[in-house]
């Protein structure tokens, strides 16, 4: 067998050919290298699954060392240059780019479904003032699965159909809504008038005006932050919508366990710490003393590097292009001069150059939201609504896909063992 690798098990001195597919080795034919017949196999211990891929995915392609990022054989650059937001994701969840008349009528379905039932309104207003966006956005999305209770019959392929136009429709007046809350402003209601990203900005930021124009400039540019961020392999909350989703639950209960995954700071809240480290900066001269506290240990260059990544990430150079377009509508934030001197001074000093560091999608997407003036709880809110289609067309494949099975981990226990119960009448005497 000349795809296989041989294993020679030291403990008994047997060898095993495993096959190896794709460049990878199932992990159950590990399982069947043990020392005896009623002993354990050979399991694989991997925290964060660092190297163990969990499923075959034709969604997302990424080579981290070449820089590459396509969705269905797509490169992201073209997609972002030429394409919209709800074209790529017809892409993501149907597999092909649409004809004319498939678009249109795409569009059309998504429009239609944007508005929720006003029972939504009453629950999303019985948050307290202070509650944080994303909370909101993974408790209503939740919430949505009581409202649609088809959505369970998930080996429908018309109800997924229905369950997913309405989530992609759904998101972003959630997301508005969440950040009207905070603010104490009444709530807007869509304008099916306005495209997605245009009616989003208008839920948002409408106030008495009888229409809002947002500039098409800005338009474009969040719309390309959407495209951007619409889908991203195996990352901690696609792996979360697949894990829940894994066990037949309907797709809204699924992606409210993406939202809760993107709520963590070391997923969603990346581009928020690239703020808060360039405002504690504060000026183009501190930037040195800044760099070498990096390099004692003392600071940390948030928005720097990629777990996959291992050269330039490719989205980051779109999102430079789409700050110059938003700042040319906002007027520039004078974070920007320090971001920009601080990339310079990083790519060209051998220690970060050594440690394979540079600017992510995070280090200036930041700097794009708050130029729109959106407050830091609300940015994952923003990756949330871009992130949906990729959520779904991960979930769709999940469930159309008959190796996959219920997620359940093993464990390495660590724990005691046949400890003798103690009555608490003779403990606590």
């Amino acid at each position: 067998m000349t795809d296989s690798l041989t294993v020679r098990d030291n403990r008994t001195g047997q060898e095993y050919d495993v096959p190896i597919l794709d460049g990878t080795i199932k992990a159950a034919d590990l399982g069947k290298i043990k020392t005896a017949e009623d002993t354990p196999g050979l399991a694989v211990y991997d925290p964060g699954f660092v190297n163990t891929a969990s499923c075959r995915s034709s969604v997302t392609y990424i080579d981290g060392e070449k820089g590459i990022l396509e969705y269905r054989g797509y490169p992201i650059e073209q997609l972002a240059e030429k394409s919209s937001f709800l074209e790529v994701a017809y892409l993501l969840i149907h597999g092909a780019l649409p004809t004319k008349a498939e678009y249109d009528a795409w569009v059309h379905e998504i429009t239609y479904h944007t508005f929720v039932h006003e029972n939504v309104k009453t629950f999303m207003q019985g948050f307290r003032y202070d509650a944080h966006p994303m909370g909101m956005l993974m408790a209503s999305v939740g919430a949505l699965s009581t409202f649609y209770p088809d959505a369970r019959n998930i080996s429908d392929a018309d109800n997924r159909h229905m369950q997913i136009v309405r989530m992609i429709a759904k998101m972003p007046t959630l997301g508005a809504w969440s950040f009207r809350h905070a603010q104490g402003k009444p709530y807007v209601y869509p304008d099916n008038d306005l495209s997605y990203t245009a009616n989003f900005l208008s839920m948002l930021f409408k106030m008495s005006e009888s229409k809002y124009e947002a500039d098409p400039r800005l338009v474009k540019a969040l719309d390309v932050l959407f495209i951007l961020h619409a889908d991203h392999e195996q990352n901690c909350s696609t792996n979360a919508v697949r894990s829940v989703g894994s066990s037949q639950v309907d797709p809204y209960s699924a992606v409210a366990a993406g939202v809760g995954a993107l709520y963590g700071p070391l997923h969603g809240g990346a581009n928020e710490a690239v703020l808060r480290m360039l405002k504690r900066i504060g000026s183009k001269e501190n930037i040195p003393a800044f760099i070498q506290g990096v390099k004692d240990g003392n600071e940390r260059l948030m928005g720097f590097g990629h777990r996959v990544y291992k050269n330039f990430d490719p989205r980051a150079t779109i999102i430079k292009k789409a700050c110059d377009d938003v700042f040319e509508v906002t007027g520039v934030n004078p974070l920007l001069e320090i971001a920009k001197e601080l990339e310079k001074i990083a790519l060209e000093d051998e220690y970060f150059i050594k440690r394979k560091l540079y600017p992510n999608v995070d280090f200036y997407s930041g700097l794009i939201y708050e130029a729109f003036q959106f407050p830091p709880e609300m940015f994952t809110v923003l990756f949330a609504i871009g992130r949906t289609p990729g959520w779904l067309a991960q979930w769709l494949e999940l469930v159309q896909d008959k190796e996959q099975k219920i997620a359940r981990p093993k464990q390495i226990y660590t724990g005691d063992r046949t400890l003798d119960f103690v009555p608490a009448s003779e403990r606590w005497a």
